[in-house]
């Protein structure tokens, strides 16, 4: 008999009934009572706390944020899917700069050169915030891969304000994931960043140096503020 069959037979066997699982206190782990404004705050302190910049802008205008974000950093060459809305729009309102429109929806093996050494940002859409750790969620998808957030020396974010949650607890509910959880979700809170033994950080050394983030309000919401 194999140890795997021998611990098998045991639980098989137990004389005092069954296994039951501990009860669960996820009290711990939610119920922040935060207010939409206060956990925009936490969210904005937490990001940028680690070098990582929020810029405020609206549904209506933040493709014009956009691209003043890429004209003040000097990004000509931007990497973004085609399908997301967040993209579609980005598209259609750039297509008439003078920045170049990188497709990501490639075999990696065809570009992945041009994607480390030529390609300035990539832009992504996000699922939504997390507030008490100061994070973005990604979910990849062939439309928007992972590469487009992790490769490119700045990575800017479109993120939605009535989408960022308290805690990570309270997106993983919100969302479902225990019915769908995704194969590949990304937490992004800030530029990537590494240390030497002194604890020097450095950033940019195994992924974007810098994350920008285009936080959007509807223009109701903005109006009420």
């Amino acid at each position: 008999m194999s140890a795997r069959d021998a611990i098998f037979k045991r639980l098989r066997e137990r004389t005092d009934g069954p296994l039951t699982p501990p009860a669960c206190d996820f009290s711990v782990v939610t119920n922040r009572g935060w207010s939409r404004a206060e956990r925009l705050e936490h969210f904005e302190r937490l990001i940028t706390s680690v070098h990582g910049e929020v810029i405020h802008t609206t549904s209506d205008d933040w493709t014009r944020r956009l691209a003043e974000v890429l004209a003040a950093k000097s990004i000509k060459r931007l990497a973004l899917g085609r399908e997301h809305p967040v993209a579609a729009e980005a598209r259609e309102a750039l297509k008439a700069s003078d920045v170049e429109l990188v497709d990501v929806d490639r075999d990696i093996e065809t570009w992945q050169r041009e994607q480390f050494e030529r390609v300035d940002a990539g832009m992504t859409s996000t699922g939504g915030g997390i507030a008490e750790t100061g994070s973005l969620w990604l979910w990849p998808t062939p439309d928007e891969p992972r590469l487009i957030s992790l490769v490119p020396p700045i990575h800017i974010a479109v993120l939605d304000a009535e989408s960022v949650e308290d805690t990570f607890f309270d997106m993983i509910e919100a969302h479902g994931w225990a019915q769908g959880m995704p194969t590949n979700a990304l937490l992004i809170s800030g530029p990537s960043k590494t240390a030497d033994i002194e604890q020097t950080l450095a950033y940019g050394v195994h992924g974007p140096r810098e994350l920008v983030v285009l936080l959007r309000y509807a223009a109701a919401q903005v109006a009420s503020a």
